[in-house]
C-alpha cells in the first residue's frame, strides 16, 4: 500500500524565520466534536456545521484547540505537537507517526522557513535511525513539519505530512487560541460592538506542504492570505467571511521554484486553457483560491468554516475546476490587536501525472489590517 520515495537531500536554505521559546499544544479540556452550540453576550447562535475534532463547549472567553480528524489514508494520527526551545534547541515534538526517528524534528535544511516574509518554521524528521541492538541505520521516511505562531503569541498551528507514501499517507494538522498571549494578557474573541461600517480586514502569511495519492514526493506552497468579516452581522447569526490566498508559489522538497512548470503543465490541460485567476496572471504563479460566501460562515465564539476552491478560465468562456477543498479559522482577541489563525486543505488532480491527485495543506496567521 506505500512506498518510500527516493528524494535527495540538499542544503538550500530559502528563509528565516523568528518564533517564542516554548508553545505546547497542550489543552486538557479538548475532545472530539462535530457539532457546536455558542453564546456571546447575550446573542445566542447555534451551528451544525462540521468543525474539526477540538474543544468540546468552545465559548468566546476560552482556549480553543482543533485538530484534523483522522481519515482512511492516515491524515488525522499526529498527536501531541509541541515546540521545544527551552534550552535554545528550536526543534519540533510531534507523535503518534511511523518512522520518523525519535518524534523530534529539527529546523530545515533543505527549507528552514516559508511566507512571503519567512514567518513560519520548517522542521526536518530524522533521515535516519540507529537499531539499538545491532547498531545498524535504518534510513526513516520523510516527514516535514511546519510550525507558525503569531508575534504577541495568541494563537498557532502546526502541519506535519510524509513524502514517502504512495497515498497522502500519514500526519495531521492543528490549529489554536491560547487562553492568554505572552503577556499574560487574554487571548479570548471580544466581539466588537458597532452599527453600520463594521467590516475588518486581515492579513498574512501562508504556507503550506503538498503531498500525493498515486506518487510519493513532497512540495511546499507560499502566498499571501486575506480574511474579510462584516462584524456587524455576528447580531442575527448571519456572519459573512470571505478569505483569498492569492500569489501562490510551489517548491519542490529542496526548496527549488518550480511554479513556472506546473503552471505550464496547467495551460497544457487542453489547448485553451489560460490562467486569468492568478494575482499576477501574467506572472509565475499559481491560481488563487477563493472562499465561499455563506451565512453562517463564522460564528460568534470566533470560529469560522468555509469551502475553498480555484479554477482554470478557458478561451471558450469555460471555466476548469482545480482546488476544492475547505479552511478553518478562529479569531482572537479585540479591535485593532485583534488576531486570526487556521488552516485549509484542499484536493486537487495533479496537472503533470496522470491519475496522481495532490493535497495542499497549509495555515496561517492574520492581523487585523
Amino acid at each position: 500500500m506505500f512506498r518510500r520515495s527516493a528524494l535527495p537531500f540538499s542544503v538550500v536554505v530559502l528563509v528565516t524565520g523568528c518564533l517564542g521559546t516554548t508553545n505546547p499544544f497542550d489543552d486538557s479540556t479538548t475532545t472530539t466534536t462535530s457539532t457546536t452550540t455558542t453564546t456571546n453576550t447575550g446573542t445566542s447562535l447555534t451551528s451544525t456545521r462540521t468543525l474539526p475534532p477540538g474543544t468540546a463547549s468552545p465559548t468566546p472567553d476560552t482556549s480553543i484547540t482543533r485538530s484534523e480528524a483522522q481519515t482512511e489514508t492516515g491524515g488525522g494520527t499526529a498527536l501531541n505537537y509541541e515546540y521545544q526551545n527551552g534550552s535554545g534547541q528550536d526543534e519540533f515534538y510531534v507523535d503518534n507517526l511511523p518512522f520518523d526517528g525519535d518524534n523530534t524534528y529539527s529546523r530545515g535544511t533543505n527549507v528552514s522557513s516559508l511566507g512571503p516574509s519567512g514567518a513560519y518554521a520548517v522542521y526536518e524528521g530524522d533521515a535516519t535511525s540507529t537499531d539499538p541492538v545491532t547498531g545498524n541505520t535504518i534510513n526513516n521516511f520523510t516527514y516535514r513539519a511546519l510550525y507558525g505562531r503569531s508575534t504577541s503569541g495568541k494563537v498557532q498551528f502546526a502541519i506535519v505530512r510524509s513524502g514517502s507514501y504512495s497515498d497522502f499517507g500519514f500526519g495531521g494538522y492543528i490549529y489554536k487560541r491560547n487562553e492568554t498571549d505572552d503577556s499574560g494578557n487574554s487571548a479570548a474573541f471580544v466581539l466588537p460592538s458597532c452599527t453600520g461600517d463594521c467590516e475588518a480586514e486581515y492579513k498574512g502569511d501562508y504556507a503550506g506542504i503538498r503531498v500525493f495519492s498515486g506518487a510519493s514526493g513532497l512540495e511546499y506552497v507560499q502566498g499571501d492570505a486575506t480574511l474579510l468579516l462584516d462584524y456587524e452581522d455576528f447580531n442575527d447569526g448571519q456572519t459573512g467571511a470571505v478569505f483569498y490566498v492569492r500569489g501562490r508559489k510551489l517548491y519542490d522538497i529542496n526548496g527549488n521554484d518550480i511554479t513556472t512548470n506546473y503552471k505550464a503543465a496547467l495551460e497544457d490541460i487542453d489547448d485553451t486553457t489560460t490562467i486569468t485567476n492568478a494575482s499576477d496572471a501574467n506572472g509565475d504563479k499559481l491560481p488563487d483560491l477563493v472562499s465561499d460566501v455563506a451565512a453562517d460562515n463564522a460564528d460568534s465564539n470566533g470560529e469560522i468554516i468555509g469551502t475553498m476552491s480555484s479554477w482554470l478560465a478557458n478561451s471558450d468562456g469555460t471555466t476548469t475546476d482545480l482546488d476544492s477543498g475547505n479552511y478553518y479559522a478562529i479569531i482572537s482577541g479585540d479591535g485593532a490587536t485583534s488576531e486570526v489563525v487556521g488552516v485549509l486543505v484542499v484536493e486537487s488532480d495533479d496537472a503533470r501525472a496522470d491519475g496522481v491527485k495532490v493535497q495542499e495543506t497549509g495555515g496561517f496567521v492574520l492581523y487585523r489590517q
